[in-house]
């Protein structure tokens, strides 16, 4: 049975156990819409979150990455695991003590205000936004190859699929789609990782295989990667090209800006007791850990495989998931020397082989022979990760406009029926949106998420941070902080990835910064304004000083915001 038939199989079971989660745990009111009712077992929501975590740019983009920049795709390993304990161990047991639904809510209520509500609002939906075009564009690609669609027709799949159990189930439906979406992630990102250890290194366990050596010459995976980079061309595997300081803000943009993501934030409001989100926190830690200490050990069996199979090679004799893959546009051929040979080379004048990085992952099975049950198995676990953080961030959009700008800002009347009405036209709205950015989006799948976490840390952060840690910081400073940071960050970003690329080089980056890592800059500048402006303008309300003190006493109660 060919790679197709195992696709369909294997995307076709998966899509049928999430529909039929989302019919079985449908939300009949906003508790159970925004927060799950606050029922979910510790176990079950460290196995959503890692879920809503691990993104297309986890599964799909992220060991593409590694593979082709080496140890400077390090910078996304380090700036994603680093800052999901930071957020474990820095936030998630304050903000769930203090018991509001959405992040624009704990800024509306901490900071007294409707307008840092809405400003809240529309940073929340400006970084899901561009977090979610990353998770559709990943869609796209595996139904484009894997059911041989157009990029576009498969992200108007995965739409589909997203708002039937995002729209019907909120956050219930959701949390428990993404218990199964985890269990088929992690199966099919392990599986072909485990037999590619087993055949390049004779070890069961790819993290040990990563650093291992090939039974049949000896030499180790890594020297032997090494040394075919040096034949072809391309700079050592194993060096650095990024200078320390963008290496640096990247992993700390990427660090910090996890923490103030509004779709993994919420998920600590879904567990009954304050205690069962520090639970759930570690189980979480647990489940990503097992897929992120796997993936440097994907990228370099990717790129081993990929540079035996392809370089230099007579192109008349590539194998057929090579032309199924011409056949999507991410891979192209241009045989500029007319010698029939795949010039696959690190200088760009004479490379012949155009490559999408955000096929790695995907195309490693065929590339290595493995059976085509563990291709199709791959392809079901790709759909996993990003409808299930695609499926998290479409919810906090919904959220935001139904419960904090309808509900608490503009309709403080409406009924809670009205209220789930509006969250669910919201959420399909929200669906059409991201297809779009799916279908356009701005960069590969790992990057465009990057830009999401350096808005996320130049918005939300220090908002959070302050408004937990200190009693003083008001409303002005915390206005003024989110709006100049995430400002000068989406300038930076949109000025060298769209209005001026031809610029986008270290010489023209400020201080050696690049896109990726001007999140640091703005979370910066954002605690810079907020600090100044709150220390010339009105202290705070004794309440909120007051209820700053209770979230941070151990055993406090906070403030029940229901």
């Amino acid at each position: 049975m060919d790679v197709r038939f195992w696709t369909f199989a294997m995307v076709g079971i998966s899509f049928a156990l999430y529909i039929g989660i989302a019919i079985w745990s449908r939300a009949g009111s906003t508790r159970e819409f925004y927060v799950a009712g606050t029922g979910v077992s510790p176990l079950a929501n460290g196995m959503a979150t890692a879920a809503d975590w691990m993104s297309a740019a986890s599964f799909i983009s992220m060991a593409g990455l590694i593979s082709f920049m080496g140890y400077d795709g390090s910078v996304y390993l380090m700036g994603w695991t680093g800052g999901y304990v930071l957020l474990a161990m820095l936030l998630a047991p304050y903000l769930r003590r203090f018991g509001a639904y959405t992040v624009p809510d704990f800024v509306g209520e901490r900071y007294y205000s409707q307008i840092a509500r809405v400003v809240a609002v529309a940073c929340a939906i400006f970084v899901s936004f561009t977090y979610v075009s990353g998770q559709m564009r990943g869609v796209g690609i595996v139904f484009s190859r894997f059911l041989e669609v157009e990029v576009s027709v498969g992200v108007l799949i995965g739409m589909a699929i997203v708002l039937f159990y995002a729209v019907l189930g909120g956050m219930k439906g959701i949390t428990y789609t993404q218990v199964a979406q985890y269990c088929v992630l992690i199966f099919a990102y392990m599986v072909p990782a485990i037999f590619l250890a087993v055949t390049l290194s004779g070890t069961l366990v790819p993290q040990l295989g990563f650093g291992g050596a090939d039974p049949a010459s000896g030499v180790h995976l890594l020297d032997k990667l090494d040394g075919l980079h040096r034949e072809l061309g391309f700079t050592p595997y194993t060096d650095g090209t990024k200078s320390t300081i963008d290496v640096f803000f990247i992993t700390a943009a990427l660090m910090v800006g996890t923490a103030g993501l509004p779709h993994v934030i919420i998920r600590f409001y879904t567990v009954p007791r304050v205690r069962d989100a520090r639970i759930s926190v570690g189980w979480a830690l647990l489940f990503i850990a097992i897929l992120y200490t796997t993936a440097p050990a994907v990228a370099v069996f990717a790129r081993a495989n990929l540079l035996d199979t392809v370089a230099g090679q007579p192109y008349a004799e590539m194998p057929e998931w090579f032309s199924k893959w011409e056949d999507t546009g991410l891979i192209a051929f241009d045989d500029r020397n007319g010698d029939g040979l795949i010039q696959y080379v690190g200088d760009p004048e004479a490379n012949e082989l155009t490559i999408d990085r955000d096929i790695m992952v995907l195309a490693n099975p065929e590339i290595s022979r493995l059976p085509n049950w563990v291709t199709g198995l791959v392809a079901a676990g790709g759909l996993a990760a990003a409808l299930s953080t695609a499926a998290g961030l479409l919810l906090v959009i919904s959220s935001a406009i139904s419960h904090d700008l309808l509900k608490r800002t503009f309709r403080p009347g409406i009924s809670q029926r009205g209220e789930l009405i509006a969250a669910r036209l919201s959420a399909v709205a929200g669906v059409g949106i991201a297809a779009l950015l799916g279908i356009y989006p701005p960069a590969f799948v790992a990057q465009t998420v990057a830009f999401a976490f350096g808005l996320a840390a130049s918005s939300f952060f220090p908002a959070i941070i302050l408004g937990t840690f200190t009693r003083t910081m008001n409303r002005e400073g915390a206005v003024a902080g989110m709006i100049s940071g995430i400002t000068l960050t989406a300038a930076y970003i949109f000025y060298f990835r769209f209005w001026n690329p031809a610029a986008d080089t270290p010489e023209n980056w400020w201080f050696g910064v690049s896109p990726e890592g001007i999140g640091t800059v703005g979370m910066l500048l954002n605690f810079a304004v907020a600090l100044t402006v709150s220390r010339f303008t009105p202290s705070p309300p004794a309440s909120v000083r007051e209820l700053v003190e209770r979230i941070r006493v151990p055993g406090g109660t906070g403030r029940n915001l229901r």
